[in-house]
């Protein structure tokens, strides 16, 4: 086992045994050693590398280190910037789990119901990626390639994560067999950007990778009166709804239908709309 206590060290014990396994927070992969799915190797530990565990806002932009955890994420200061990020990240676990569980790990296991995917694809995040070799970035949306795969490279780990700080409110909603603690049927975030005046939506569970709902966007952006926030009307909000709806290419399994996982995510993107229309109409 190699403890880093720097990016330096990290990197350098990736580039030694790139097959090593990185740990942060571990609550992904103590599930997959417990159930026997996983061995383990040679392990380097990230909990004691203090650049991960920053956070600081840049003009217009937020960077999260990659061990900043869920716990700190749901705390109003990034909260109060990243509301649906927060949002999504209370939904996760116990507060112990939320405590534990660094954003890095919750990107680079790629799993489809990750909670913190939808948001990131909404709001365009690029992600930081660093190894002995160099750096580099790569889009939160490019990043994830398929079920729990990624453009990761061989000694490569998240080192942080860039999101813009948008004007306008947000929601992340989703759907599972109880009300907390659960793995997400389908999810959905939904942001406003009066900078851009657009409506972002990203959508979790309902593909193998997290997806934008970009005909959807279109369709509801040019409704709605960025001037006055005039309600765009009920036939625009059911439209929406349905191109959510059908911009998911779910799967059935043991959690739930593919046809159920569309109509979940067209009904929360209904919900979410509402809500934010009626936070820009009273602003």
């Amino acid at each position: 086992m190699t403890i880093a206590t720097s990016l330096e060290d990290a990197c350098a014990a990736l580039a030694a045994d790139p097959d090593s396994l990185v740990l942060a927070g571990g609550t992904d992969l103590m599930v997959e050693v417990n159930r026997g799915s996983r061995r383990i190797g040679n392990v380097v530990t990230l909990n004691r590398v203090p650049e991960l565990g920053a956070w600081r806002r840049d003009g217009g932009q937020l960077r999260l280190g990659a061990g900043v955890t869920f716990g700190e994420i749901s705390r109003p200061e990034i909260a109060s910037l990243l509301p649906a990020l927060a949002q999504a990240a209370r939904t996760v676990g116990s507060p112990q789990i939320r405590n534990a569980a660094t954003l890095g790990g919750n990107i680079a296991t790629a799993s489809p119901a990750a909670d913190s995917l939808p948001v990131l694809v909404a709001l365009d995040a690029v992600l930081e990626l660093c190894s002995s070799a160099g750096r580099r970035e790569v889009a939160v949306a490019d990043f994830v390639t398929g079920v729990k795969q990624t453009c990761l490279l061989p000694g490569e780990l998240i080192e942080a994560v860039r999101v813009p700080v948008l004007d306008g409110p947000q929601e992340f909603c989703k759907v599972g067999t109880r009300n907390a603690m659960v793995i997400s049927v389908a999810s959905l975030a939904l942001l406003v950007d009066r900078g851009s005046r657009r409506i972002r939506v990203g959508l979790g569970s309902v593909s193998p990778r997290p997806l934008r709902a970009t005909a959807a966007e279109e369709h509801i952006s040019q409704r709605l009166d960025w001037d006055t926030g005039g309600h765009p009307g009920e036939t625009a909000i059911g439209e929406f709804a349905d191109l959510v709806a059908g911009s998911a290419t779910p799967i059935n399994d043991h959690r739930s239908s593919a046809r159920y996982r569309s109509h979940a995510v067209g009904v929360l993107a209904g919900r979410a709309l509402a809500r934010v229309l009626e936070e820009v109409a009273a602003t």
